[in-house]
Parts: structure tokens; C-alpha cells; sequence
């Protein structure tokens, strides 16, 4: 038999005598139990069949002669010989006698997880930015706590079992799991700042199924339906096929084969924590399926069907195959508090926690009830009707009530049927319909009807062409110091700038209107600059904005309501403390929302500033920095259709102590005749300028003697009006649900009694609405009984 022969049977019989001794399970062992064992010096050469396991584990086999033997002879074996896999030697002792530790181990291949930098898949500081140093296996003392080694399996698949979480030290290879200690081929060590751990000791550990493909040299792990692959020495690894990256190349170290943490625990979906002090990353690895459920409707009522919708998941990716209940009903027959209980098991047999909801089963929702009287049977034309709705609902919650043909005096004779409708919080309607008879004979007339019973916020139709002829009010005003910023031209922006920039300090009141036809999202800012040497305060009295909104009557309208609203109630108040040379943002509720393309804003706001303050109102992209966009905007040139100005003197005060309301007679706002234009200037166009309807401008009304049985209301002249005043300290809609159309309607603020009174009103012009109006006076026609 020549030399070859002789050394070929001598390493086979080596390595069969290694597999021997290590193919059996460790078992844990008492402290100070442990006895040394001898080991072979053997170099390592493992046939390796497609789809064989990797096992990380230490084998400790027969004696140092074989082991010298064994390393004098090369890997010279036959064609089904894949690779050489490295030994990885220890010295022990026992007695005096050395010896030396063999770890055999299969090819293995690198591995990644699908990250970016900094992510990981806990909740907790990620592994690899933990503070540690650089390691490798010969940095590491082994701890001397009884252990369990981990072993290779015998035969072609590797399944690991799962127990509860685990815990893994940082620069060493101990490992706990259900109060027991285990050992890795490699410590967990960190390279170029990424954490790596031994997969074959944490692949037994997780629980999951380990192959080795001969063919594509991949380490592959199997857990339910996914597949993870890798290669020795690669940055990418596949997960069901899909390429990923890895924060690090996957490396052998003497037999271990080394991946990233955080390639295992994102694309198996494990939750980890990082313990700095303590130095540990504890893996959750809680292995049962879970289950879940949830009823679809808000409210459950006794005998109708429940609609359970459920949901369950295994962190192993396991198919769901069974389910049991407790307590479920299709529908409950009686109300009351029931329980249900879900459960569900996975293909491993593995069953979950039971999932509870508790539920509170209501009596069955009765419907409501329909119901109305009228104060009569029988009407004459013009004579005012009174409804009242007797609707009910068991849970007194009717939502939505709606009248067809509920006329407050009907003109024509005849039967008339009234009908209402009524719906719960739960969509049940009911509806009621009743008969009621017009007789020939008239009452009032439609015109003295409307003056006097259309409610106030309402509005009636009247010939406008009387309104000319009417006597007007001879008042006069005096002003209050307040400058008018008006930021209204262009209203429609089409490109991003600066729509206004002005200096002001004191009493300063700003209107901003604008529509956004710049085709992408946009935000309004108001910067305030303080160019002085000393620190400006700036109070915010009150606020009234509305929007972004598609209709321009609907925000110009809601924005004077809160603005009356805010005065009121003494809200939106706020000061503002701008240093020497700082620039802030004020007037925040403006930037708030983006405007999408073709929405509208509206503000009006009072403000006061003890230092003269330099103010840019700008519209950006709705991503920008208003102060860094700011210094490169460029100023917009008004649109030659509305109007842009800075004008003083920005509220009127009308006091007017004369009768009025005796005879018909109105008093003309915004029509620049009684009511002139406010004079100013374009700051940005070095002009003068005209504020033509005086939008903008606070009117202060006192009429100190109004005639008992008189009629107030606003009649437009200029187009449609929608808007609001404040009359008598009341905010008072124009009109409700709708605009006032110039010239033949007029909308109801106010009705004296019988007695003169001094009557107060406060009023704005609406943006989006036109000018002028006249405030009208009419006595109100005699009441019939």
C-alpha cells in the first residue's frame, strides 16, 4: 500500500472518530464537572452533499498523535470533496498533557439584511452602533459557567429548537436561553462598526430550519415560507429570491461563519433590545401565532348580525390552520356584556394566547318618530303659520331634521301638505306629513309679510328700485388711528414672490386675500423684521382667518365672522418679542394649511407694535423655509383689477343721534361718495392708491334713536354680498346658507320693538363679496289679528 494510500485512510478515520465524539448533543453540566478531553491535531476535510447543514460547534476527538498525523497530510481526496474547512485550535490541559481542540465545520457563506444605514428592526438602539471596540475570537474570555456547546446535526437538515428570548453578550460568545448558558463558534464581534454573530449557533437557537446549496456555495435559512441565502465574503444575500443589502460582508473566522445581526433580525422580523450597560442585545423570540380580531360596527344591538373580522400572523411565518372561539354569536338575542375569546394554531401545532374583546350588546334601536302640530287648522293668505316639531327617538338623537313646503304664511288658497323628516345617529328616517287649509281670505300682503316675520339672518325679495329714492342718512364720521395693510392684488397669485412688504409700528390691522394659481401646493407667511436697535414686542389683538377654501365669498365671509368672534370673546391674543436685527413669523394661522391649486385665504387681523416693524407677506412652495426663501423672492406687480395699499385711518366711527326709522331711508357704505374711499399708497409700485369699497375698513355704527317697529336690514348694490355684522353685540349672518343678490333682495339684521332704541352695529366688507351696500330703515307695517 504506497504513502498516499496509507495517509488518505488515516485522515478518514481521524475525522470519523471527530464526528464521533461531537455528534452528540452537550448536555449541560454542573460547575467544575467539566473535564478537559484530548483532541487529535487533525486538519479537517469534510465531503459536503448538496443541501447539508452547517454546523458551528466544537468536536473534541482522539489524541495528539493522530493529530500530527493528520496535519502533514493535504486535502487531496476525491472529486465529491467541496471544501477544506479551516481548524480552529485551543490549548487545554490535563495533567501536563496538551492538547488541542479541532472545530470542524461545513463551507459556509455570507449573509446581509435589508437595511439602510441606522435602521434596525427593534425599537431599541441598533447593535451596531453599540460602543465597542473592534474583536476577534482571541479578545474573548469563555466564560466558566456550566454551558452547552453547540453540535452539528447529523443528517441533511439542521431544525433548531425555539424557546424563550435569548440573550447575547457583545465581544463574547455566550449565550442564554430558558436559564441555560450556550456557547457560539465565534463570540459576537464588531468589524467596521457592524455587529456579527455566529449563524449556526443563533439559527439553532431562533429555531429555524439551515441548509447548505453545494451548488451555489449558499448558506441557506428557512423559517415558515421564507428562504434567506448567503454567500462568504458578499454584502447581498436574497430573501423568497429578492436581493438585499447588508450593513457588512458576511466573513468565515476560523470555521464560524460570521453575518450581521441585523441581516437575521430584519428579514426574519425579530425585535430586539440593546442593554448598553449591561452589554447585551436579548432577541424576543416568542415563536406562537397570533391572534386577533375586531367587530366592524361601532354600536352592537341584540338581534342584529355581529361582523367579525380577524387577524392572525406567526412570527415564523407558519400557514394558520385551525381557529376556535369562545362566546361568539352570529347575533345576541338579548342585550347586555358579552366576552369573546379567539384563538388560532399554526402548522407546527403551536396554538396562541387567547385574544378577548369585550363587548357591550345594546337593545335594539328603535327608529324615531316623525311628528309635527301647527298652531291651526285653517290659515288665511299671509297669516303667519307655527310649526312645532313633536319628532322623537328613544335615544333622543335625531341628527338631521328636513321641511318640504314649510312656508311661514302661504299667498295662494287651498289645501297645502307639509312634510317632515327625521334621522337618527343610526340612519333611520321616519317621515310625517300633514294638511293644512288657505282660505280666500288675506291677511297681510307678501311684501308687509316679509318686513315683518322673515327671521333675522334671513333674506326676501323686494322691488330695489324703490332703494335709489330713498332719503339718505346724513352722517358724518370721525377715525380711529389704525393703518390698512390690504395684500389683495394679485388675488390671483400665479407665480411665487412677495405679494406685500410695508413698514409699520402702532395700530396696524392686515387683510390678506388671495387665490393660489401657481399649480402646486403653496404656504402664506407674514415676516416681521426688526431693523431697530432695541427689542419690539408685537401683540396679536385678535384673528380671523379662513381657508384654504375653493369658494372665495364662502372664506371672506367665515373670516370677518371670526374676526367679529375674536373681538368678542377677547381670543386669539398673543405677543411676540422680535430681538435687534431677527425676523420671526407672525400671524401663524395663515401657514398653517398648504393651499392646494385654486383655494383661497382669507385674514383679517388687528396687531400692535411698540417699534416700527418691516413686514413681507410671501407665498412658497409648501416645502420651503419662508426665511431662507425669503432674500431671493422677487415682488409681484398687482393684477390692475383689485386692490393693493397701506392706508391710515382704517376704522370709521359713525355716531349718528338724529330720529331715523320714521320714514324709509337708507345710509350708503363703500359707495365713495357718503362713504369715501380710504387714500394711500402702493408701497411696492411707488403709486398712490384708492381703496374703492373700503374693504379693509372697521365701521363703528352708534344710531342713538331709532324709531320704535323699525326694520334694519343690508341691501347690496354692487353685486352679490355674503358676509356677517355684529349688531348689539350679536353676530349676525348675510345671510344664512346664502348670499344677498343686488338689487332686489335685502337680508333682515335687526327689528326695534315699541319702543325707540339706540341700536350699535359693526360692520366689515367681506372679501369675495361687492360693494357698495346700503344700510336700509323702514317702518314696519301695523300687526293684524
Amino acid at each position: 500500500m504506497n504513502l498516499k494510500k496509507k495517509l488518505s485512510i488515516f485522515t478518514a478515520l481521524a475525522v470519523f472518530q471527530a464526528f464521533a465524539v461531537g455528534s452528540v448533543n452537550a448536555q449541560p453540566a454542573a460547575q467544575g464537572d467539566a473535564e478537559p478531553v484530548h483532541t487529535a491535531k487533525v486538519k479537517s476535510v469534510e465531503v459536503i452533499k448538496k443541501e447539508q447543514p452547517l454546523a458551528e460547534s466544537e468536536v473534541k476527538t482522539g489524541s495528539s498523535d493522530a493529530s500530527n498525523s493528520a496535519q502533514s497530510t493535504e486535502g487531496k481526496e476525491t472529486s465529491t470533496t467541496t471544501e477544506t474547512a479551516p481548524t480552529t485550535e485551543t490549548t487545554s490541559t490535563t495533567g501536563t498533557t496538551p492538547t488541542k481542540e479541532v472545530t470542524p465545520t461545513t463551507p459556509a457563506t455570507g449573509v446581509d439584511t435589508p437595511t439602510t444605514d441606522g435602521e434596525t428592526s427593534a425599537t431599541e438602539p441598533d447593535p451596531d452602533a453599540a460602543d465597542q471596540e473592534d474583536g476577534s475570537a482571541e479578545d474573548v474570555e469563555t466564560p466558566t459557567t456550566p454551558v452547552q456547546a453547540e453540535q452539528p446535526s447529523a443528517g441533511g437538515t439542521s431544525f433548531g429548537t425555539s424557546g424563550g428570548d435569548l440573550t447575547l453578550y457583545m465581544n463574547s460568545n455566550k449565550m442564554e436561553q430558558d436559564g441555560k448558558t450556550y456557547l457560539a463558534g465565534q463570540p459576537m464581534t464588531v468589524k467596521n462598526g457592524v455587529s456579527y454573530v455566529a449563524i449556526r449557533a443563533l439559527v439553532d437557537r431562533v429555531g429555524y430550519e439551515v441548509k447548505y446549496d453545494n451548488t451555489t456555495k449558499e448558506t441557506i435559512i428557512i423559517s415558515g415560507e421564507s428562504e434567506l441565502r448567503f454567500k462568504t465574503n458578499s454584502t447581498v444575500y436574497t430573501v423568497n429570491g429578492e436581493s438585499r443589502t447588508m450593513k457588512g460582508p458576511a466573513y468565515q473566522q476560523k470555521n464560524t461563519f460570521m453575518v450581521p445581526l441585523t441581516s437575521i433580525t430584519q428579514a426574519l422580523n425579530i425585535t430586539y433590545k440593546v442593554n448598553q450597560s449591561a452589554k447585551t442585545v436579548v432577541l424576543n423570540l416568542n415563536t406562537k401565532p397570533v391572534a386577533s380580531f375586531k367587530i366592524s360596527q361601532k354600536e352592537i344591538f341584540a338581534g342584529d348580525k355581529v361582523d367579525y373580522v380577524t387577524s392572525s400572523s406567526s412570527p415564523k411565518g407558519l400557514n394558520i390552520v385551525d381557529e376556535r372561539w369562545t362566546g361568539r354569536q352570529e347575533s345576541f338575542d338579548q342585550p347586555g356584556t358579552y366576552t369573546i375569546t379567539y384563538e388560532v394554531q399554526d402548522s407546527s401545532g403551536q396554538w396562541s394566547d387567547p385574544y378577548s374583546v369585550t363587548i357591550q350588546v345594546q337593545k335594539p334601536n328603535l327608529p324615531p318618530v316623525a311628528m309635527f302640530e301647527t298652531d291651526k287648522e285653517e290659515y288665511k293668505m299671509g297669516e303667519k303659520i307655527t310649526y312645532i316639531d313633536q319628532s322623537t327617538d328613544d335615544e333622543n338623537a335625531i341628527e338631521k331634521v328636513e321641511w318640504d313646503n314649510n312656508a311661514l304664511a302661504f299667498f295662494v288658497p287651498g289645501p297645502k301638505t307639509v312634510t317632515i323628516t327625521v334621522t337618527d345617529k343610526h340612519g333611520e328616517t321616519d317621515t310625517y306629513s300633514k294638511v293644512i287649509t288657505i282660505t280666500n281670505e288675506t291677511l297681510y300682503t307678501l311684501s308687509d309679510f316679509n318686513q315683518l316675520f322673515t327671521p333675522v339672518g334671513q333674506k326676501f325679495v323686494f322691488n330695489g328700485g324703490d332703494v335709489p329714492a330713498m332719503e339718505k342718512v346724513p352722517y358724518t364720521y370721525t377715525d380711529e388711528p389704525s393703518l390698512l395693510i390690504r395684500s389683495n392684488s394679485p388675488e390671483t397669485v400665479n407665480s411665487e414672490g412677495i405679494v406685500y412688504k410695508e413698514s409699520s409700528f402702532g395700530q396696524t390691522r392686515f387683510m390678506i386675500h388671495h387665490v393660489n394659481n401657481t399649480g402646486k401646493a403653496v404656504k402664506m407667511y407674514v415676516v416681521a423684521t426688526n431693523n431697530n436697535a432695541y427689542t419690539a414686542q408685537l401683540e396679536q389683538q385678535n384673528m380671523g382667518f379662513a381657508g384654504p377654501s375653493p369658494i372665495a365669498t364662502a372664506a371672506g365671509k367665515l373670516s370677518i365672522d371670526r374676526w367679529f368672534q375674536s373681538m368678542q370673546e377677547g381670543k386669539d391674543q398673543k405677543k411676540i418679542y422680535i430681538e435687534p436685527g431677527d425676523s420671526k413669523l407672525i400671524l401663524t394661522e395663515l401657514s398653517a394649511l398648504p393651499m392646494k391649486q385654486g383655494q383661497v385665504i382669507s385674514l383679517y387681523s388687528d396687531v400692535f407694535s411698540d417699534y416700527q416693524l418691516d413686514y413681507n407677506v410671501i407665498m412658497i412652495d409648501a416645502n420651503k423655509d419662508p426665511m431662507e426663501a425669503l432674500a431671493t423672492l422677487p415682488v409681484l406687480d398687482r393684477d390692475g383689477v383689485h386692490n393693493r395699499g397701506t392706508y391710515p385711518n382704517a376704522t370709521r366711527v359713525i355716531t349718528y343721534d338724529e330720529p331715523i326709522g320714521a320714514k324709509p331711508s337708507r345710509m350708503p357704505l363703500g359707495d365713495n361718495a357718503s362713504d369715501p374711499n380710504l387714500v394711500g399708497t402702493d408701497p411696492m409700485a411707488y403709486t398712490d392708491a384708492s381703496n374703492a369699497g373700503n374693504f379693509g375698513v372697521l365701521y363703528k355704527i352708534t344710531l342713538n334713536n331709532v324709531a320704535p317697529r323699525t326694520l334694519i336690514s343690508l341691501n347690496p348694490r354692487g353685486g352679490k354680498y355674503s358676509g356677517v355684522a355684529l349688531v348689539n353685540g350679536q353676530v349676525v349672518q348675510i345671510a344664512q346658507s346664502s348670499s344677498v343678490s343686488a338689487p332686489n333682495e335685502q337680508s333682515v339684521l335687526y327689528r326695534t320693538g315699541s319702543y325707540g332704541e339706540s341700536v350699535t352695529i359693526l360692520f366689515s366688507a367681506a372679501p369675495g363679496s361687492n360693494l357698495p351696500v346700503n344700510l336700509l330703515f323702514t317702518p314696519l307695517p301695523e300687526e293684524k289679528k
